[in-house]
């Protein structure tokens, strides 16, 4: 089970114009808490960003499901409602859930989430897909596998 933060950095880039401006950007990496989000991003960071960088922020992710993809460029907020049938009544109710899908565009990103719902004998049916403003997701595995 992962626990997501998500966390936002607030350094120095240079643009595309060669001119340098303060850019607030978010990231999400997967820890056991608030101390150790900040700790993780900054770990995560320090190789990629020359001067000095501040974490501006951060907070709890809510994401059942995360599903990565390398080929993908974005992330994408899913929201899933879960299916269920409410034996008493005999209705239908649904569990609003949220997911995270990486992918190149909206229709890949609900194609990655039906491919990684394909074991799973719940029925979903997909309410939203957004576009999320964040650069990279750092979960513990790619961690790990990096020492």
């Amino acid at each position: 089970m992962h626990n997501w933060f998500e966390c936002k950095i607030n350094y120095e880039k240079v643009g595309e114009d060669g001119i340098q401006k303060k850019v607030t950007e978010p990231y999400l990496v997967d820890a056991l808490s608030f101390t150790e989000a900040e700790t993780r991003i900054i770990e995560e960071m320090r190789p990629y960003i020359s001067g000095e960088f501040t974490v501006r922020d951060i907070k709890r992710a809510r994401y059942s499901e995360t599903f990565l993809n390398d080929k993908g460029d974005r992330y994408y907020r899913v929201k899933v409602n879960l299916i269920t049938l409410d034996e008493k009544s005999g209705t239908e109710k649904k569990t609003p859930i949220q997911m995270l899908a990486q992918a190149t565009t909206i229709h890949e990103a609900i194609k990655v989430v039906d491919e990684g719902m394909k074991g799973t004998m719940a029925d979903y049916v997909i309410a939203a897909v957004t576009e999320t403003a964040l650069m990279n997701v750092f979960p513990f595995a790619a961690k790990s596998n990096a020492n």
